[in-house]
């Protein structure tokens, strides 16, 4: 695959359409590499396989060679961004993102070359604009621009409070590709608007415009959403490789296709050979493949083994009693009591989920104590050291 075509792979928008052409003829007649930037603001300090659809993109591009800029919101996290659902999002303060920064700055270790990638904050000169640099910036941009943006447009239109403030911040990221004047801005498909706001704003500063790429926004869990931490219907790049391989167990099969493409690091041969198998082969074995291939990129080729070997045993093979079992204190819930009500004892052990989600699961099945389904959520129970405990599909529990 020559290098274009390579770069080109599964992004879904490129502005304007022959713009990396254009950008890497250019850089080659200069003798200089590319800068590209891929902005973000530090408002969760976990990174997913959605952000990895992009990073992965980036290191395409390092391994040729390329300059990769990391711009750390640590200004515009403070302010808040529109997140294209009717709201804003909560600012952060300056403590949360330094330690959301730190964190995601390690994470972006597993996918691209920390090291050889340049990483700066806007805070370093957003922070320091007067009221007088702010007022010529935003003399820049019109209201009628700003409506082009679709949330804005959408929410303008049912009469949905828009701040003042969410106008202003996607000025202030594409002042940040002034500011680092690179020749690519990287983001997702709902980051086009604010992309393309920093080409407008550097051609306005008599600079070359960025060009734009787009990568697609990778469905979650759910099979309907886009993965976000917010709707958990994530796979952690640091999750436990178990826990990475039931995750990909358990997507809908009609995301099969779009896992193969967008979180795998197989080659375009490797790709079309796995999707031509859905046509024959059971959809698990297409899955498992998958699964291990993201391990693999995480963690290792011996994880990978070891967590289908696990998924196996833990959920293929029918014998209860042969689970692996999460060891759990009996006298740190008991607490001198005889008997408990099953809602209780299991969201003791599912401190993540809510009481009334447990609820839930219970009445739909979903719960087993010593192999035995309980439908009722205030069952009295005895616990003795040895009763196992199953939640929903991957759960298994046994109190020593």
């Amino acid at each position: 695959m020559d290098t274009v075509k390579q770069l080109k792979e599964n992004v879904e928008i490129i502005l304007p359409d022959n713009g990396l052409e254009s950008k890497l003829a250019q850089a080659e007649k200069d003798n200089r590499k590319l800068s590209i930037k891929l902005g973000f603001d530090p408002t969760a300090p976990d990174l997913h396989l959605g952000h990895a659809v992009v990073l992965r993109k980036l290191k395409q591009f390092q391994d040729l060679g390329h300059q990769i800029i990391i711009l750390v919101g640590s200004f515009t996290a403070r302010i808040g961004d529109p997140t294209g659902k009717n709201k804003s999002r909560k600012p952060l303060s300056v403590e949360e993102v330094k330690h959301n920064a730190e964190t995601y700055i390690k994470q972006l270790s597993k996918v691209i070359d920390v090291d050889k990638a340049k990483i700066v904050f806007n805070s370093d000169w957003l922070d320091s604009l007067n009221f007088s640099e702010v007022i010529q910036l935003l003399s820049k941009v019109t209201v009628a621009q700003l409506m082009h943006r679709n949330d804005f447009n959408k929410r303008f239109t049912e009469n949905t409070p828009i701040a003042m403030h969410e106008l202003v911040y996607p000025i202030l990221q594409g002042f940040d590709s002034v500011q680092i004047g690179c020749d690519i801005e990287m983001g997702g498909t709902d980051q086009l608007f604010n992309c393309t706001m920093g080409r407008q704003l550097q051609e306005s500063f008599n600079m070359d415009g960025q060009i734009v790429m787009c990568m697609p926004l990778l469905k979650g869990l759910d099979g309907k959403e886009k993965m976000s931490k917010s709707l958990n219907n994530i796979i952690g790049l640091t999750d436990e490789p178990n826990e990475m391989f039931g995750k990909t167990m358990s997507i809908p099969d009609s995301l099969i296709e779009e896992y193969i493409d967008l979180a795998t690091d197989f080659s375009v041969i490797e790709k079309k050979e796995l999707k031509d198998l859905l046509k024959t082969e059971n959809p698990m074995e297409i899955k498992k493949q998958i699964a291990k291939n993201i391990i693999r990129q995480y963690h290792s080729e011996e994880n990978a083994e070891e967590a289908e070997q696990f998924f196996v045993n833990q959920f293929q093979n029918k014998n209860f009693e042969e689970k692996v079992f999460e060891p759990v204190k009996i006298d740190l819930f008991l607490n001198h009591q005889e008997v408990v009500l099953l809602v209780d004892m299991c969201t003791h052990l599912k401190k993540d989920i809510t009481k009334s989600a447990i609820r839930r699961l219970i009445e739909n099945g979903a719960v087993q104590v010593n192999n035995e389904k309980i439908i009722n959520p205030n069952q009295e129970l005895k616990l003795t050291p040895g009763t196992k405990v199953k939640i929903g599909k991957r759960e298994f529990f046994e109190w020593l």
